[in-house]
């Protein structure tokens, strides 16, 4: 599997909007994937956001371990951040995110009643990389299909300013990734995670690695996803990592001319039920900072 690095030329672009309208903000809610809690987190993000409050939400927490997730969230709450688990899908956890947004710019609000200044609506910009959420989550905020949403990195191309009523204004803004992985591990999580284009993976050698991080740490839930007569998935180092991949195809009835089990196809089947919940709730990092 190669080392993945991704910086086309519109993150550039992104990022540099980013930094002009940082001004026009009073605070910025991060999102990151509960599934990859601290490597889907831009480390650019706190440099550019200087001494701005902020909100960290754990996204897609339905699809993560929660014992990992809470282990995260409880040791970065310790130290004093404002950090949310939620389904951005779901309106059960919107009034959470008003909340913390008051409590984050509790300070400004009432420097502004001080001077007179009541019911300014508090603007914020959602941040964070590519798929993790920020559209959705605006979407859900704001009860109508107001950003433009997509299950693939890139869908937001510029600048998008939404109300959330009167009191509070949103900015969503294009997932932006950092310029290089220093640890390549990183790079492999987050594209299973969707936030990296699929056009430029080996989708083959991405389910290997998938496979080998589920035997190990979830013993059995390739087994009980994919069972089959004789279907087993040792992990030896060493190993021919096809063998995974021809039986899951050989146990799904995925062939290719010839009677030859198609492991791209069985590839990218095991990564989508990965990214979809059907292997169940996973987590790609031990939870821990």
């Amino acid at each position: 599997m190669q080392n993945l690095n991704w910086y086309p030329g519109h993150m550039t672009k992104a990022r540099r909007m980013m930094q002009e309208q940082l001004a026009l903000v009073d605070l910025l809610i991060e999102l990151a994937d509960a599934r990859v809690p601290a490597g889907s987190r831009n480390p650019d993000i706190a440099a550019l956001c200087g001494s701005k409050p902020r909100i960290l939400v754990l996204n897609k927490a339905d699809l993560a371990d929660p014992v990992r997730t809470e282990r995260y969230a409880s040791a970065l709450r310790e130290t004093g951040q404002l950090v949310l688990i939620m389904d951005a899908r779901t309106r059960k956890d919107t009034g959470g995110v008003r909340r913390a947004m008051e409590e984050a710019c509790r300070a400004k609000i009432e420097r502004d009643r001080k001077r007179g200044i009541l019911n300014r609506p508090l603007r914020a910009m959602a941040v964070g990389i590519p798929n993790v959420g920020k559209s959705t989550l605006i979407n859900t905020l704001a009860g109508r299909g107001s950003a433009k949403v997509g299950n693939r990195p890139g869908v937001t191309k510029g600048k998008q300013w939404i109300s959330l009523g009167g009191t509070m204004q949103l900015l969503d803004t294009p997932g932006i990734l950092w310029p290089r992985f220093e640890d390549p591990d990183i790079g492999v999580r987050l594209a299973l995670i969707g936030s990296i284009s699929d056009d430029i993976l080996d989708i083959g050698g991405l389910a290997s690695r998938l496979i080998r991080y589920l035997t190990a740490k979830y013993p059995g839930i390739m087994e009980r996803r994919y069972a089959g007569e004789n279907v087993r998935f040792p992990v030896i180092e060493g190993e021919d990592q096809t063998a995974h991949l021809r039986a899951v195809a050989m146990v799904r009835n995925l062939w290719k001319k010839g009677q030859e089990p198609d492991l791209a196809r069985a590839a990218a089947l095991i990564i989508d039920d990965f990214r979809s919940g059907r292997l169940g709730r996973i987590s790609l990092e031990d939870g821990s900072i």
